[in-house]
């Protein structure tokens, strides 16, 4: 951390929070430096004294096994969302997306710290599908998928892991997170989805968790997700 460095700045970089969240409780006169409150855009030197008010939120991180259909943005006119289907604090969101035509495990949190950590693509954080397709799986798709597909705009995927199921199905672990990444890679290769269910994102699984609940991810689990982010 170089000195002086803006107060916002200096709470993300120690994992406090992040800027936007700084900046609100600064507002809210929730942080002190050198015993005076802070004001917006104050430098803090190495040798400040920096105190955070005791009442912030309570960070959540939430396990949610979303339906097909379901979409995790704010819906349009006709589309539910997941916040229509469960009650949470408005302040939680979900980390990224996933298809409205895919099932399965999406990771909810108020941490803004999280967001840039899991879905910047400068980080490699595994997710794993499970995914049924409509022709049957050769040896030739399982290598193109492992290897790499050239999919939308010139662009190839990264090497993955990929295990065949059964005839029709497959396992598939990514590192990375285009948007309706395998279903393009599949169309790309002349095959089509039938059910796409993410079952895991780095060490959070979504286990036997019945569709449209969801669970609070804590303790162990909580700690090593957290550490593995850097956090």
């Amino acid at each position: 951390m170089i000195y002086p460095i803006r107060i916002n700045k200096y709470l993300a970089e120690k994992k406090i929070c992040s800027r936007r969240e700084a900046d609100e409780l600064i507002k809210a006169g929730k942080i002190n430096i050198n015993s005076k409150v802070a004001e917006l855009g104050e430098m803090v030197l190495e040798s400040d004294e920096v105190v955070v008010d005791g009442n912030l939120k309570k960070l959540v991180y939430l396990a949610y096994n979303k339906p097909k259909g379901i979409v995790t943005h704010t819906g349009q006119e006709g589309e539910t969302s997941i916040s229509d289907i469960i009650k949470l604090d408005s302040d939680v969101y979900p980390l990224g997306r996933l298809d409205k035509d895919s099932r399965g495990l999406i990771l909810l949190t108020n941490d803004g710290r999280v967001t840039d950590k899991l879905l910047n693509p400068i980080y490699f954080h595994d997710k794993e599908y499970i995914v049924k397709v409509n022709k049957f799986i050769d040896e030739n798709f399982e290598n193109e998928m492992t290897r790499g597909v050239q999919i939308g705009g010139g662009y190839k995927t990264k090497k993955c892991k990929f295990k065949k199921i059964d005839d029709f199905t497959f396992s598939i672990i990514l590192i990375e997170g285009k948007n309706r990444q395998i279903r393009n890679m599949c169309k790309v290769l002349g095959f089509g989805v039938v059910d796409l269910k993410r079952i895991r994102v780095m060490n959070v699984e979504l286990e036997d968790l019945k569709q449209g609940r969801y669970r609070v991810v804590n303790n162990e689990e909580k700690d090593k997700f957290l550490a593995d982010l850097g956090l």
